[in-house]
């Protein structure tokens, strides 16, 4: 999805127009959880930008996108741009902290 949302809309207030756009972006990206995984691949990950345009947009992790949407309410951008793409991971094991004890 790659979508640019006003803050500033007549009749409402900013606050609702941040959870409106919470709202769709949670969305999309249940929506494309929901999807078959393809074969090998564990989950689906997310390539995320956000800025007040596409050009000024920044890469983020898609936990963050809450976050990056206040902090555009907070500096008074006028529209702020979203890409959020779902891409295919696969989990990588931890090492362990201290190694084993035996």
């Amino acid at each position: 999805m790659k979508k640019t949302f006003p803050l500033e809309v007549p009749n409402n207030a900013p606050e609702r127009v941040v959870e409106a756009i919470k709202f769709e972006l949670r969305k999309y990206v249940k929506r494309e959880r929901r999807k078959k995984l393809p074969e090998g691949v564990d989950f689906w990950d997310f390539n995320c930008r956000v800025g007040p345009s596409p050009e000024e947009a920044t890469e983020l992790h898609v936990e963050e996108l809450n976050a990056a949407i206040d902090h555009a309410l907070a500096e008074d951008w006028g529209s702020v741009y979203f890409e959020v793409l779902s891409k295919p991971g696969i989990r990588t094991k931890k090492a362990k902290e201290g190694g084993e004890k035996i």
